[in-house]
Order: C-alpha cells, then structure tokens, then sequence
C-alpha cells in the first residue's frame, strides 16, 4: 500500500526510480481510509537521505500511512536548505494539539556529548513529554533512543573509546514478540556510535525488555512491554552504502577512533561492493511495528492520552531473557569463516 507525502517531497523521485508506490496528499484523499498517521523528528544533519531511508521502510507495511516532519527550532540545521525544512517541516508548536498513531526519532551525531550539552536537549524533552500523551507508539533510533533510554527509564549512557562501527550479528531474545515475529534466531544490524546503553539499567527495570543482543555490540533492540516505545540502537535504516560514505566522511576528517568498518566490504576490501545484508530484518521489524500499531491503535485518536494514562495498550509479556536466548545452548555462532562476513 503507498504511503503519503508532502506535495513535492524530494524523496518521491527516489522512491518512484524505486518502484515504491507514494501518493501525494490530494491523490491519496481520494481514498476512503483512514491512514495511519506518523510524525518523524529528524535529528539527522542530511535530512533528504534520513527521509528516503525511513520512508523506504515505512512504504513496505500495507497500509496507507500519512506522514509528518518536526524539526527543533533551538538548532540551526546546515546541511540542507532553509527552503527544504520551510516546505516540509514544523516545530513543536505546530503539532501541540495533533495526535498520532506512531512517532519516529531519528539519531543524530552527537552521542559522544553528555545529554545535557546538546544545544536542543531541553527542547527534545519537552517533545518526549508531548509525544507521551499524544502518540500511540513510538520508534527511536541510535541516538534517540540513547537519550528518550535516559530522559524517560534513568538508563545511563556508556561512552566508547572507539567506535563500534559495522554490521554486527544479533540475537534474538524473544521469537513470539510482537515486534520480531518472524525473525531469524540471528540478524544484522548496522551500528555507527560511540556510545551505548547501560545494559543494567535496562535489565532492572521491569517496564523494558531486549529484544534482540550481540556480544560485541549489546542491545540492538529494546521496547517497553506493552510497545509504547521502541528503541533500536543500530540503524536498519541505513542504505547499503551509508557506512561507506560515513567511514570516508570520518577518515577525511582525521578521526583515529573510528575503526574499519566490521563484517561490511567482503574480505574487508573497501573496492568490493558491501554486502546490504540487514535489509530483509529492516523490513520485517517497521512491517511488525506499523502492523502492531494498526491493530491496536484507536480510530479516534483522542483517545490516546487516556489509554497512555491508563496503560491500556499493548500487551505486558512478563518473559525476560537473558542475553544469548532463546538459545538453551552455548552455541556461539560466526567465528571468522575468513570470507570477511561474519564475525560475531
């Protein structure tokens, strides 16, 4: 089913070249649906390439999905133009009285700061504060997850000497979840940071549940339980090529704690086309989350502040796991099969 776009989205080009079918608001007015309607808060400096990659994924559920942008006013964006974010984007104020089935915040790169010195750090929590009351659902991503872990759970931020950068293997925790219903025992997930979550802090607070861990890079998905919130430290998200082009971006700047990227470019030779080999799992877990939001999403969304107030959403799974399950053995998978693809 397509999803719906502002009028003139530079996006709609790509996605067209892509096959993916994008309506644009009068087009898809036409149709006697309700859409599912989703804000994205994009965080990331080159906002055109964050829109495609999200819109991407969220055109793969089937169901007609109507989307927003939200911008913070208390930082200048540089990367792209003033004209782009005029067209296509509102703070705060213009979405205070709106509600949403779903949410989506973006990373950003800024994980290496102390939450308290990004520049919008008090506007981002008085969006969290909206989104709470608002919102039925919500996915965060990379750094905004870091920092909703933080500003809503107490889950502190671990910095990294160096960054862990790569596809890493994942395994799952739970196989009946909701949110990662059909994936495979292990997937791939792409991460590009320098910083992680406490993983204690997650694990003693009853109200969160991993999802999907790796040894080398920890959590890679974390939900409440009744999947008011999503977060994903990695970036599905992420284009086949995006770890190339953040690799050359971060050597031609001089960084010396950024390493090669692992388990991406066959026998770790970069003039080797990298293997996209997250996308099919990308799919499957915004599929999941969208299906999950249809399905118990109210058709009147004014309903959502009570149903957030009372916790009537969702379902609470009592299950925990700890990492490595739901594997009974100590099978340790992907010692390196010296083809580059994969080390675990």
């Amino acid at each position: 089913m397509p999803i719906k776009i502002p009028s003139g989205l530079p996006a709609r080009a790509i996605l067209d070249s892509e096959r993916i079918f994008a309506l644009e608001k009068p087009e898809a007015e036409r149709q006697r649906v309700r859409p599912l309607k989703l804000v994205i808060l994009n965080l990331m400096p080159k906002k055109i390439e964050t829109e495609t990659q999200l819109l991407r994924l969220i055109s793969k559920s089937p169901l007609q999905v109507e989307v927003d942008f939200m911008k913070t006013s208390t930082h200048e964006s540089t990367h792209v133009s003033a004209d782009h974010l005029l067209k296509f984007y509102e703070n705060l104020d213009a979405f205070a009285d709106n509600y949403y089935d779903g949410f989506v915040v973006t990373g950003a790169p800024v994980e290496h700061l102390p939450f308290e010195q990004v520049d919008y750090w008090e506007e981002f929590k008085t969006i969290l504060d909206w989104a709470s009351t608002h919102v039925f659902s919500t996915m965060y991503l990379c750094w905004g997850a870091m920092g909703a872990l933080y500003e809503r759970y107490g889950v502190r931020k671990v910095d990294y000497a160096e960054k862990i950068f790569g596809v890493f293997p994942q395994y799952l925790q739970d196989e009946y979840c909701f949110l990662t219903n059909g994936f495979d025992e292990i997937d791939l997930q792409p991460h590009s940071r320098l910083a992680g979550v406490n993983e204690d802090d997650v694990r003693a607070n009853h109200d969160l549940q991993i999802l999907t861990w790796g040894p080398q890079s920890g959590p890679g998905l974390i939900a409440t339980r009744d999947f008011s919130e999503v977060f994903a430290l990695g970036h599905w998200e992420y284009g086949k090529y995006t770890l190339a082009e953040e690799y050359e971006r971060d050597m031609a700047k001089g960084m010396t704690n950024v390493p090669f990227p692992v388990n991406y470019f066959p026998h770790d030779d970069p003039s080797i086309e990298p293997l996209f080999a997250w996308r099919a799992h990308a799919n499957l877990l915004w599929r999941n989350w969208l299906n999950w939001v249809y399905q118990t999403t109210p058709y009147d969304l004014s309903e959502v502040p009570d149903l957030r107030a009372q916790k009537r959403l969702g379902t609470d799974r009592s299950i925990r796991h700890e990492p490595g399950g739901p594997r009974k053995d100590d099978f340790a998978p992907f010692a390196y099969d010296g083809y580059g693809v994969i080390r675990g």
